[in-house]
This record gives C-alpha cells, structure tokens and sequence, in this order.
C-alpha cells in the first residue's frame, strides 16, 4: 500500500503548474514541462506570447503534443488522493486513539467506547453514530420544512411587491401618456390660435397699407412725371440759340407750374390692440380651458334613495331619520343612501364641486348608469363606484381595500374632474386645488353620472359652481 508521503509526492508531480489541479488532457512543451491543454492555450493567449509557465522559455511556435503516460499517472493519483480522503472520513479519539462510534447527548460531541466509562461522561447520555445523524436529520428536515413554509410565504410576498411595483409603474405610464396627450392638445389648440392671429394679423396689415401703398404709387407717378418736366425744362434751358428758344417758348400753351398737383400722405396704423403681449395672452389662456366642461349638476330625484332629503332647487341632500314611502322608479336606490345626478356622459372632461364643509359622513364621485342599486354591493371601482368617502375621522379612496386619503385637513369643499376618454376621476380640495386621489387605467364603455352619499342628518351637501381645478 503507499505510503502518505509517496501519494503526496505523486500527487505534486499530477499537478498543472497553471490551476494547481490534477492535470486535465496534460501536454509536453519544447523545454520539457506539462501543462494542462486548456490552462497554456488560455494563458498564451490571454498573454499574446508562448512561453513556459515554469522556466520562461519563449517559443515561436505552438508545438503541443499529448503526454498519455503523464496522463495515466494523473488518474493513479486522483484515485488514490479520493482513496486517502475516505479513510481519513473515519475519525479517531484524539486521547485513546480509538474509531469514534458513539455520540455524547449531554456534551453533543463524538466519543469512543473508552470515553464512555470516564468520569467526564458519567450518567451522560449516548446513541450510536447512526442514531444521533437520524436526530440531528430529522431536526434538519423540520427546519427544511419550515424554512421551505417561509420561502413560499416570502416568495408570495415578493411576487406581491413586484405587482405593487408594476402598478405604480402603469399608473405612472398612464399618467404620463395622459399629460403628454393634455399638452400635445394644448399645443395644437396654442398653434391654432396662433395661427389664426398671424391670419388675423396680416388681414389688418393689408387693410392698413392698401390705400397708403396706392397713395405712394401716385406721388412715385407724380415724382416722374416732375422727372420728365425738368429734363424738358433743363433742356430747353441748355438752347443756345436765342431766336429758337423764343419762338419755342412763346409756342408753350401753359406754364409747367401749373399742372403741380398737391398731394398729401396717407395716414395709418395698425389697430395693434388686440395684438399686444397681455390682450394676445388673455385670449389665448381663456379660451384653452374650455375643452373643460363646468358641469351644473343638478339631482335626480327619482333616484334618491327613501331616507334622503333633495331640496326644491335639486342643489342640496341631506339623510333623514325617517324612511318615506316612495315609489321604486327601477332608477331609485334602495339599500345605500344615494343619489346620482340628473346628466349622464360619455365622453369629454366635466367638472363640478361640492359644498361638504361641516358634514362628518359623505362619499361622493362617479357611478357607471348600470350600478347595482338595490342589494348591499360594496361600490368600489370593480362595482362601477369611483368615490372617495368621509366617515367621522375617517377619509379614503372607496378601493378594495379603502386607500387613506391626507386627512389634515379634510375639504371644505370637493372638485370632482371626470376625464371620460382618458378613463381617470380626480379629486381636489377645491378651497386650495390641491389634489387628493385620481382613479387612473379605467376604460369607460357606459354613461358615468355623478354619485352623492350622505349619513349626515343636520348638514346638506351643496352642489356649488366652480372653476376647473388649477384654472
């Protein structure tokens, strides 16, 4: 059998240079060393020259030819290295030289038969090398099991985050096509204007100059004819011959002073009003807007549920504690406390605002015209309700779960702005436009109108007029 060191000594000489590893497919170079095949190739190339990882040598050419009994040796030496490692796997006691069989429970450490009987160990616990690994592995399995239990429970926690992740992200991109397509129609209603100002603008300008250009056109005329008249008159001047030039002027009908006519300039000037910086300006900001539609929303009373108030004007509701007898239009709620407005849409932007200061239970926003109105359908976005609600202290987003709305301090007074095309209801607290929450990534198919709900039986809700929010 070989010896410790002669398999140490075998092993070195099984040794590439380059990996410090068993030779893999070795080769000989010129100088007489091996390598392995695949560690000189990538050195000498990596190093763009050839030369012997061992001795330096340099040579010209790439001359690599198999060692097969190096190869042979190398496999010995893997085989006997994996040889050694088993045995060497059978532990001994490090004080009576003796096989470790037995595991010690009460100091948890691996012992031979000897150390049993020793004092250290007395009334100590053991089990055999195949007990204890059974324990210590059904241990290890529990923990597998309830770390794998984790993982899942992680794992969907994580798939979790990336949804919450991705919606933010949809949300943000929706909204940024949203912006992008707000502005690209203000920049078509600003170039229209503009357009239509530079129209304007030139019209006025010909209007102006016609007559002063036709004026200039006769004084051109009369300056030539004044031209001519002088050449005439400098060329009789320039007659040398006295009885010609008698007898010339004294053929002349009419003096040349006489046909002068007197002219005069035109005046004009631009009517430049309408066209300076704060009139161009004025026109341009007032008119943007009005792709906005100010809604005067008025309630349908047909549709109040039985414990509501409508005033007489249809601006106002308020709860009730009594229940009244009306009669069920198929439009009228009869589980929640609300009514809808009396004008649907199906498209366009409208906005309107409502008067809630001093009530402590009110939702309000948009409700699809096929809502549920007669059982108890929690109305939330996926029931066709986009509201956000007060409840005493309470303030949300009517989501499923509600999403907390800043609730210091609670509006006054609520603008309500319906986007139809670009699927979005908005909420602002209309004293300071600010915004509150925006419902974004809906695709609306049917007429929206607007939902009022109320708890409050000593404050109305008022429907009130209002500007567009940020106007």
């Amino acid at each position: 059998m070989a010896s410790k060191h002669q398999i140490q000594s075998l092993t070195e000489d099984a040794t590439c240079p380059i990996c410090l590893d068993f030779f893999t497919n070795p080769v000989i170079l010129e100088c007489g060393h091996n390598v392995c095949h695949s560690c000189i190739t990538q050195s000498w190339d990596k190093q763009g020259r050839n030369s012997c990882p061992e001795c330096r040598e340099q040579f010209a050419d790439r001359i690599l030819k198999v060692n097969r009994a190096l190869a042979s040796i190398t496999e010995t030496a893997r085989a006997l290295s994996l040889n050694k490692e088993g045995k060497e796997s059978k532990l001994q006691c490090e004080k009576h030289q003796e096989e470790l069989k037995l595991f010690c429970e009460t100091d948890k450490k691996l012992i031979c038969p000897i150390c049993v009987v020793e004092a250290e160990h007395k009334s100590h616990s053991f089990l055999s090398i195949k007990q204890a690994v059974e324990s210590y592995k059904e241990q290890i399995k529990t923990s597998l099991e309830t770390l794998t239990k984790t993982k899942s429970a992680v794992e969907k926690v994580e798939q979790q985050q990336k949804q919450k992740i991705s919606g933010v992200r949809e949300q943000s991109q929706h909204q940024l096509n949203y912006i992008t397509s707000v502005f690209a129609e203000l920049r078509q209603i600003l170039n229209e204007k503009e357009r239509l100002f530079h129209k304007e603008l030139r019209e006025e300008e010909e209007r102006v100059l016609n007559p002063m250009e036709n004026n200039l056109r006769e004084i051109q005329e009369e300056l030539n004819s004044i031209q001519e008249k002088l050449l005439k008159l400098q060329k009789r001047m320039n007659q040398t011959d006295s009885l010609i030039f008698l007898k010339e002027e004294t053929r002349q009908k009419r003096r040349i002073s006489d046909d002068v006519q007197v002219l005069s300039v035109t005046e004009g000037a631009l009517a430049i009003g309408k066209f300076d910086h704060p009139f161009l300006l004025n026109t341009v900001f007032c008119e943007v807007p009005d792709g906005i539609k100010r809604v005067s929303v008025t309630l349908d009373v047909e549709t109040a549920h039985a414990q509501l108030e409508v005033s007489e004007d249809r601006k106002r509701v308020r709860g009730t504690r009594t229940r009244r007898r009306l009669p069920d239009t198929g439009k009228r709620f009869t589980h929640w406390a609300c009514v809808l407005g009396s004008e649907g849409f199906t498209s366009g932007r409208h906005y309107w605002e409502v008067e809630v200061a001093g009530s402590r239970g009110w939702c309000m926003g948009v409700a699809a015209e096929s809502v549920e109105r007669k059982g108890p359908v929690t109305l939330t976005p996926e029931t066709g309700v986009w509201s956000i609600r007060r409840l005493g202290g309470e303030f949300v987003a009517v989501t499923s779960p509600p999403s907390p709305l800043p609730a210091c301090p609670i509006p006054g007074r609520v603008g309500v702005y319906l986007s139809y095309e670009f699927g979005t209801v908005s909420f602002y607290d209309a004293d300071t436009k600010s915004h509150l929450h925006t419902f974004t990534g809906n695709k609306f198919t049917e007429k929206l109108y607007p939902l009022f709900w109320t708890w409050d039986e000593n404050q109305w809700l008022r429907i009130c007029s209002g500007s567009a929010p940020g106007v």
